[in-house]
């Protein structure tokens, strides 16, 4: 029987103006599918005009300046609609998506979504529910004491996964993916038994006891940082004030 490590997959990352779920815009995507583990990817890519100025630190991360998107990226309204419904496409097909450190792309998508579609993420998935897989959260979870960094970058030299052009969305989205089936075949007794359904549940509970640890770690520093314990979307602001 293959578990779903060694099945298809799909994944999705975003290039962006900032780290603000919030006020921060996309400038890059791309949602990356693999059959098999080794398998040839299929890879759709996306370039975005924002329609607000590109930080320098921004375009210090991605290489995307404002010029070259103002040339070449296409509106956010259709971009946006687009990845959605190729998200909710995979979904209703049934394939897990991969997706580092989830509430950040995914909330952003959903705000885009509310700012350029009048619409919210959830809704592309009332018929076919979204089955995350979040290498960061797997990973916090199954080696939680190992010390060090975990960004991809980190990630990728931990389970042996080649990282070719780094803050690339598509490159990113592919790593991202290759770091899921590396982790699940090196933690399959824990993990093969586990259907995608059951394990997007356990890390909606895993990811907010990683936040909490998190928050405590910050208060006995002193920081005032907050961290968010949703995932894998954050609730919109009105909604939560409410």
């Amino acid at each position: 029987m293959t578990c779903w490590y060694e099945g298809p997959l799909a994944a999705f990352d975003t290039e962006t103006t900032g780290v603000d779920v919030e006020a921060d815009r996309i400038v890059s995507a791309a949602v990356v599918v693999q059959d098999v583990p080794g398998g040839r990817p299929r890879v759709s890519r996306w370039l975005v005009n924002p329609g607000v100025p590109v930080p320098a630190a921004a375009t210090a991360v991605h290489g995307l300046t404002e010029d070259h998107l103002q040339r070449n990226g296409r509106w956010p309204a259709p971009v946006v609609y687009e990845i959605a419904s190729q998200l909710a496409e995979h979904s209703g097909a049934g394939r897990p998506l991969v997706v580092m450190n989830a509430p950040f792309d995914l909330t952003l998508l959903d705000r885009e979504l509310r700012r350029h579609r009048a619409s919210s993420l959830d809704r592309w998935f009332e018929s076919a529910p979204l089955l995350v897989l979040d290498p960061r959260v797997l990973d916090k979870h199954l080696d939680r004491y190992r010390k060090g960094r975990r960004t991809l970058t980190d990630l990728c030299a931990h389970y042996g996964v080649v990282l070719d052009g780094a803050h690339d969305a598509a490159a990113d989205a592919l790593a991202a993916l290759e770091v899921v089936r590396a982790l699940g075949a090196r933690y399959a007794a824990r993990l093969e038994r586990l259907s995608p359904r059951e394990l997007h549940t356990l890390q909606a509970v895993w990811h907010a006891a990683q936040a909490r640890g998190l928050q405590a770690w910050f208060a006995r520093s002193g920081t005032q940082e907050a961290v968010d314990p949703a995932w894998p979307l954050r609730p919109d602001l009105p909604a939560a004030a409410a």
